[in-house]
């Protein structure tokens, strides 16, 4: 699940209402310049960028002695709002002046965009508090045009390679509670109007590219604000919008790398809310390849939050994992993302793996496994059966794992025995497939080593897990699995079949060994030790 791409969409308005707020009066805002919506079909030429060429005027690149002069006349003016509207606190006709003169000098700010450069300057002057300090001002025009001012200052295309100069910028508006007011504002404003629509949009971009230059920032900006619970209540709207889509994102974006946000989220009720949002599609696809996105973001935040053992457990309550069978049933868009988050839901999970056969997730299961798979989407590189497969092997070892005895645990072993043994020749047929694709990687190794090319033991494993031997390794997990069940015939036909392809149960053996050697203690020692301890029994149950 990255997101690396940056793709800065243009902010379309939408019809939520998140908070009143004051609103003074309007500051020369455009009507005419109202974003498309989703629905309207896409242009094949850009015409927000044709507009920004037709009026956009020459930007000089501003020095030092230039910055200073930006800074001391936006001050200036700022000081004489707040004078004026203090004097004048009744009579807002008599603060309008003031109000549109700060409001031209927030827009002359945005030529420090064309020299990041001067960021640790703009810094030194600290002019990043007074900055910050019109977020709450009590005119919503103000407000956005200071978010406006703070996507331009931060956006990716501007920071370019300075790295430097952006975490000081970054760093100083952390300092001085930016991510406190920008989510506060962001409560206040009307997604109804076209400004202030287009400011929920900028100020999600805001966030994020904080969150390029100081990755810290996922986490600081859920512990100090209420952005996740806005988010969540922002995907929970039955509309699709721009809005919407962008809001998926920066959630997938705060959930992917932090557990801390995954357990945060957890707590809000969210694995409930995100599992609500993905069941408006069981029983229909996404209308456009925007909204189609949106759903892949939602679906990689349930995996992402179903990580913590304490969500696997709420996703099972909530009844995810009949949601994510029925989308299969139906053979959805989102067949193989279900899946996904099955696999994420179910791994070490015996909660999970005991609702998924209780509520006959089997047959559909095994169908996959059998290579009975549907195919919509046109994002090939999403939906490809390689994919698909190896999460189906997963989800099957998964159960093996989680269902250790009893009722359950024969119904899985007797998909294995139905209609002469076929679902074993399908296992041989993929355990070979991939065993050659891992001797090969292992044979060019081999050759660039000759080569004097120096690879350690670590960077070959992972060569060979790129390669697909972590797909293996379950699959001789499984065989291992079937073999240690005492079933005669199941035994003689998996010994058979390897015997065919001139391999035996030492291969197999061989196989589990590397990954036994190789498991991690990322869940602990005492994870580590239990899944040695299972993986061993195996391998002596073969001998």
């Amino acid at each position: 699940m990255a997101f690396q791409s940056k793709r800065k969409r243009e902010p379309e308005a939408n019809g939520l209402a998140n908070g009143d707020g004051l609103k003074g009066p309007r500051l020369g805002a455009s009507k005419d310049a109202r974003p498309p919506s989703a629905a309207e079909p896409k242009q094949e030429v850009d015409l927000a960028l044709l507009d920004a060429l037709e009026t956009s005027e020459v930007v000089e690149v501003i020095d030092v002695r230039g910055l200073k002069k930006i800074v001391l006349g936006f001050e200036r003016k700022l000081r004489d709002n707040l004078e004026a509207r203090m004097k004048y606190m009744d009579q807002p006709d008599k603060f309008l002046e003031s109000e549109v003169d700060l409001d031209e000098e927030v827009k002359k700010m945005h030529a420090l965009a064309a020299a990041p450069d001067l960021y640790p300057e703009l810094v030194r002057l600290n002019a990043v508090p007074s900055i910050l300090g019109l977020l709450s001002h009590e005119n919503t025009d103000i407000a956005t045009g200071v978010v406006d001012l703070l996507n331009d200052l931060t956006d990716e295309d501007v920071i370019g390679e300075s790295d430097e100069p952006a975490l000081v910028l970054v760093d100083a508006l952390v300092e001085n509670n930016a991510l406190e007011l920008l989510i506060q504002n962001l409560a206040r404003l009307d997604e109804a109007d076209n400004d202030e629509g287009a400011a929920v949009f900028k100020t999600l971009s805001i966030v994020e590219n904080m969150i390029e230059v100081k990755p810290e920032v996922a986490e600081l900006v859920c512990e100090r604000t209420k952005l996740l619970r806005w988010l969540l209540t922002r995907i929970k709207v039955r509309e699709f919008e721009g809005n919407k889509l962008y809001a998926s994102e920066i959630l997938a974006i705060l959930l992917q790398n932090s557990t801390m946000n995954q357990r945060r989220l957890g707590q809000l009720n969210g694995v409930d809310t995100i599992l609500q949002a993905v069941a408006m599609y069981k029983s229909r696809d996404p209308k456009s390849s925007d909204e189609e996105e949106m759903l892949e973001n939602l679906f990689d935040c349930l995996c992402s939050v179903v990580m913590p053992t304490e969500n696997k457990d709420r996703f099972v309550k909530a009844e995810g994992v009949e949601l994510m069978i029925i989308i299969m049933k139906q053979k959805r868009l989102a067949y193989a993302s279900a899946m996904k988050a099955l696999d994420f839901a179910m791994t070490r999970c015996t909660a999970a793996c005991e609702r998924f056969v209780d509520v006959l997730g089997l047959k559909t299961l095994f169908a996959a496994f059998m290579g009975k798979v549907p195919f919509k989407s046109k994002n090939k590189g999403d939906r490809n059966p390689e994919e698909i497969e190896e999460r189906v092997i997963s989800l099957i070892s998964s159960l093996f794992g989680g269902l250790t005895r009893g009722s359950r645990k024969e119904r899985i072993l007797g998909k294995f025995t139905e209609n002469e043994y076929e679902k074993i020749d399908r296992l041989m047929e993929l355990y070979v497939r991939y065993s050659d694709r891992v001797k090969a990687e292992s044979k060019r190794l081999d050759a660039q080593e000759l080569e004097d090319v120096e690879l350690d033991e670590e960077e070959r494993y992972l060569r060979k897990l790129d390669a697909g031997l972590f797909t293996l390794q379950l699959l001789a997990l499984i065989t291992g699995h079937l073999w240690s069940s005492e079933n005669v015939g199941m035994q003689d036909r998996i010994a058979l079949l390897l015997k065919q392809q001139r391999l035996t149960k030492e291969d197999v053996k061989a196989v589990l060994k590397e990954y036994l050697e190789n498991i991690g203690d990322l869940d602990g020692p005492e994870e580590k030790e239990r899944r040695c301890s299972k993986i061993q029994k195996i391998i002596n149950a073969m001998s």
